[in-house]
């Protein structure tokens, strides 16, 4: 785990909230608090210049609203919004925001929401060191030869014991080969795959349809597991129109 502080500014035009989200940020160790700003448009004149990975945003502002400047910054930092106002839920969340503090919120609340960031900007971290020639396959022993699985052909993979069956895209039959879902999850690039079951791995370029808590492929409905669940609905919360 990347246990570098995450670099953050709070936005927010008053005095007393700001107050509050700053000393909320400062007790917080893996936030590292840059700058705090009551005017969005030197906030936005500061990211120009300086690298900022978090940014709790009000929305109900002057000049510049927190959703307004939110929009520009779609391709850049994380953003949490804090509002004392529940109608804008729905649209920060159609902005891809990371969460949605509604004020007034208590340092769990805040806490939640920053740990939440936390796991995707180090998930993105993480995926940015990744060498670049790590490859796109690996091999698998299976019935007395080896086999090329290329990850772009995986549709899924189930653990069995000792066992693993990859299911892949155009064959009816699952590879099977002698081996754990721990090792071969070790194995495979985590921005391309993920834990969704104790028993199970998806492709999540194959994820088209999921239904109830379960990710369809074909006839196969896979189930979430509870203990996957978070990382699963934030990937599906990431990628969400």
């Amino acid at each position: 785990m990347n246990t570098e502080k995450i670099p953050v500014i709070a936005v927010d035009d008053e005095p007393l909230a700001l107050q509050l989200i700053t000393g909320y940020i400062r007790k917080t160790p893996f936030l590292d608090l840059r700058k705090e700003f009551e005017n969005p448009v030197e906030a936005m004149e500061f990211l120009n210049e300086e690298p900022v990975e978090l940014v709790f945003l009000d929305i109900h502002m002057p000049d510049l609203t927190g959703t307004q400047m939110a929009r520009m910054l779609l391709n850049g930092p994380k953003i949490i919004f804090t509002t004392a106002y529940a109608n804008y839920a729905l649209e920060g969340y159609r902005l891809n925001a990371v969460d949605y503090l509604l004020k007034p919120f208590t340092y769990e609340d805040f806490l939640q929401a920053a740990q939440k960031a936390r796991r995707l900007i180090e998930f993105e971290r993480k995926e940015a060191a990744r060498p670049e020639s790590a490859g796109d396959f690996l091999f698998l022993k299976s019935e007395y030869k080896v086999r090329r699985i290329n990850f772009n052909e995986v549709l899924y993979i189930e653990g069995l014991k000792d066992y693993v069956k990859v299911f892949l895209k155009g064959e009816a039959k699952p590879v099977l080969s002698l081996s754990t879902l721990k090792n071969i999850e070790s194995k495979l690039p985590s921005g391309r795959f993920m834990r969704v079951h104790r028993s199970f791995i998806v492709n999540l370029e194959h994820v088209n349809t999921i239904e109830r808590s379960r990710i369809v492929f074909g006839n196969v409905r896979i189930p979430v597991g509870d203990q996957y669940k978070e990382q699963f609905e934030e990937f599906l919360h990431r990628n969400f129109l």
